[in-house]
């Protein structure tokens, strides 16, 4: 069992989660049950599964759980793509985003293997 806590992939996860609110708040009103939702869900789910994981008895649950972490993140980065074409979102917001999000698949990615073994 791990301490989520003390996890930097839950760190920055929560941390990205932050950035994602913030830059959907400006989306327009009209998106509210929409794409704005369909994000904080989704930026959500990433420490959220993190957390739920690390409570597991077993890595294979653990991974299970990363997993679904990183669904969450490839989700994100869809629905980040599709506000930029609809012009929600600018190319420096996007960039920004897209750049802390690689890395936190990253983290998870390498954080898996530690757990294969």
């Amino acid at each position: 069992m791990h301490q989520f806590k003390e996890l930097e992939i839950w760190k920055r996860g929560r941390l990205f989660c932050s950035e994602i609110y913030k830059i959907t708040s400006n989306f327009p009103e009209s998106e509210k049950f929409g794409l704005t939702n369909q994000l904080r869900r989704a930026c959500v789910s990433i420490p959220s599964n993190i957390a739920e994981g690390s409570s597991r008895s077993s890595n294979k649950d653990f991974l299970r759980f990363l997993e679904i972490a990183i669904g969450s993140a490839y989700e994100i980065e869809t629905q980040l793509l599709i506000a930029f074409d609809l012009n929600f979102i600018n190319t420096d917001e996007i960039e920004k985003v897209a750049t802390e999000l690689n890395e936190i698949i990253k983290m998870i990615s390498r954080f898996q293997t530690t757990l294969k073994i």
